[in-house]
């Protein structure tokens, strides 16, 4: 399963028992939560079993999706999540238990799910997601149920007040059944006939926390930040070193700028205002990353012909293989054989002459260093800057 595996669990549920392999990075990666075993036990009963059209909303590796799945030969399940490890995962998990009639796939939120028609939603509600994603994620799917379609969301016991609240203060919501232990509380509830909640132009609404003026070395950006992504009120030490590399005076734009792990879209925005480059191509695990940095992108003049994003795991061959410029900003908490694996590729697929700048924790970007080192790929480092823990370093590829 690549270099983002820890190991794998097992879960008993409909007569089957699962092997599901879990990445570090991924909820509950110890062993299935006991949150989600509960809700499948309020789904186990004879009066669910009619329930053939399933989607499971923020699936991670599929534990709650692929139960379901698997107690029922007829079902048919979409599992989605805006990480696409949790959808790497998802997948690889579906084909290694041998189960069919299940459709995998990056969305955020309900945003991007393919079809409606389902007769039951299920989701592990996740804790720090904000509470206007929240309230979004409990009643956004209204409009892709069938008529009787339910919703079951577990949710950890400190969220159960507010979730009360948001479902008893929706009028067309109806609550079927309820079940609370010390640690967790399980939901289920219909929607009465009444239009879905309105979705915002761009979808972005619910996950927007605030605005953030940022103005580093000469260049002067205003975003639109979210929830759930790091730097929301200031830039991070690695973001401003890697800037301080980008904007410093240099030679013509860029042709062609690589970012990946956009965050919010600050580096993004900061390289369009200070380089204008004639192409960004953003490269993400998650999709609220590249979806608000694609937006203020957008809000800051740079047109959208201009940015292609991709939703996937570590880099883009494809996307770096005429990048003259390509910003690396590593994940602080991916395992360290993913960065190097990452930064390899980069390397090695890039064209001779392209710069690549590096930003992170000093320890993970030394490590990237010497990785490259150990593959003994051709490169020099053409610049390097340390403060308080954090490292920018500028290769050029030879």
């Amino acid at each position: 399963m690549g270099p983002h595996f820890k190991k794998t669990v097992t879960l008993d549920h409909g007569g089957r028992r699962l092997e599901l392999g879990v990445a570090q990075e991924l909820f509950s990666s110890h062993e299935v939560d006991v949150g989600t075993r509960l809700l499948l036990r309020t789904l186990a009963g004879p009066e669910h079993a009619s329930r053939r059209r399933v989607l499971d909303l923020g699936c991670g590796y599929g534990p709650l999706g692929l139960a379901l799945r698997a107690a029922a030969a007829d079902r048919v399940v979409h599992l989605v999540d805006r990480d696409a490890l949790a959808v790497e995962y998802s997948r690889e998990n579906a084909a290694r238990n041998r189960l069919d009639d299940v459709e995998v796939y990056g969305s955020l939120g309900y945003a991007d799910v393919r079809g409606s028609g389902f007769d039951l939603i299920v989701s592990n509600i996740p804790a720090k997601a904000g509470p206007p994603v929240i309230e979004q994620l409990l009643l956004g799917g209204a409009g892709l149920l069938a008529s009787g379609g339910l919703v079951a969301v577990v949710v950890i016991a400190p969220l159960r007040a507010s979730v009360t609240a948001v479902l008893e203060g929706a009028p067309e919501v109806e609550v079927v059944f309820r079940r609370a232990t010390a640690s967790y509380a399980v939901v289920h509830y219909r929607f009465r006939d009444r239009p879905a909640p309105a979705a915002t132009p761009d979808n972005l609404g619910v996950y927007e926390r605030g605005r953030l003026t940022v103005t580093h070395a000469g260049a002067s950006v205003r975003l639109r930040t979210a929830w759930g992504l790091p730097e929301f009120d200031s830039l991070g030490v690695p973001t401003r070193l890697v800037a301080d590399a980008l904007l410093r005076p240099a030679g013509r734009p860029p042709r062609t700028a690589l970012v990946l792990h956009p965050g919010q879209g600050h580096l993004p925005c900061l390289l369009w205002a200070g380089r204008r480059p004639a192409e960004l191509r953003l490269v993400d695990r998650d999709l609220l990353a590249l979806r608000f940095s694609q937006a203020n992108l957008a809000a800051n003049g740079c047109p959208v012909e201009r940015v292609a994003t991709a939703h996937r795991v570590g880099t883009d061959p494809a996307a770096a293989a005429d990048a003259d410029l390509v910003v690396a900003m590593l994940r602080p908490k991916e395992p360290p054989e993913a960065t190097a694996a990452t930064l390899r590729e980069l390397v090695a697929v890039v064209p001779r002459g392209t710069t690549v700048v590096v930003g992170g924790g000093s320890t993970a970007v030394t490590r990237g260093l010497a990785a490259l080192d150990a593959a003994k790929l051709p490169f020099r480092t053409l610049d390097r800057r340390r403060s308080r823990g954090a490292s920018a370093v500028a290769l050029e590829r030879r």
